[in-house]
């Protein structure tokens, strides 16, 4: 990798973690008891925080010594990221859930716990290979399945709340989630093999700085 790519990179991180980590702390501190607001900040700083157990090591090897010299960092940061975007999405759960006063549906929320958690469960066997320089393809199949589906839900719940209620605010949310789902799938199966779809990565994560602003845009309303 040429030390432009390497420095575009390194700057795009940095550009994306203070976005995200901004927005966040703004929606946390003026949040004024409005439970939406607050549930966006939080996952803001749970997107911008877990990325960036990735995104730094990422950024330091490409400025210094090459990727191959951190495998251990960067597949621990990967670990961590997995982890935190699970949570991600049970937060912007609970935020479909408090944007349409949705009461009830016990089954889907248990759904969607026991989704999260075997998504972690599945992260954390060693089988993984996440310090590998040649990962499981088959467990990374394994563990993004219940991920998958988590995205899935998430997008079928905000289409169909958006669409019936005449949401314009939120109605791109399903959007940007199905985006960035089309955008990380090739990058985890086809990435070792070919690794310019590694730059699938970029799009993927502007889709999750559109989300964090779609509910940063609602400061305007408090």
């Amino acid at each position: 990798m040429s030390l432009t790519q390497g420095v575009f990179e390194a700057v795009f991180a940095a550009a994306y973690l203070i976005a995200v980590l901004s927005m966040g702390m703004v929606m946390l501190l003026r949040s004024y008891g409005d439970r939406q607001t607050r549930l966006f900040g939080v996952m803001a700083l749970v997107l911008g925080c877990g990325d960036a157990f990735h995104l730094l090591p990422r950024a330091y090897a490409l400025l210094t010594d090459g990727l191959a010299m951190h495998t251990a960092a960067l597949g621990y940061g990967k670990l961590v990221t997995s982890i935190t975007m699970t949570v991600f999405y049970l937060i912007l759960y609970k935020v479909w859930r408090q944007r349409y006063r949705v009461r009830g549906h016990k089954k889907l929320t248990r759904l969607m716990w026991m989704l999260a958690l075997a998504r972690i469960a599945l992260c954390l066997f060693p089988q993984n290979g996440w310090t590998s320089d040649s990962p499981s393809l088959w467990w990374a199949a394994a563990r993004n399945l219940p991920f998958v589906l988590m995205g899935i839900l998430v997008v079928v719940l905000f289409y169909q709340s958006a669409s019936w209620r005449g949401d314009r605010s939120f109605g791109m949310l399903w959007i940007a989630v199905s985006f960035s789902f089309l955008c990380y799938l090739p990058v985890v199966f086809f990435a070792q093999a070919v690794p310019s779809v590694g730059m699938l990565m970029i799009p993927k994560t502007l889709a999750y700085v559109w989300i964090i602003h779609i509910g940063y845009r609602e400061l305007r309303w408090l």
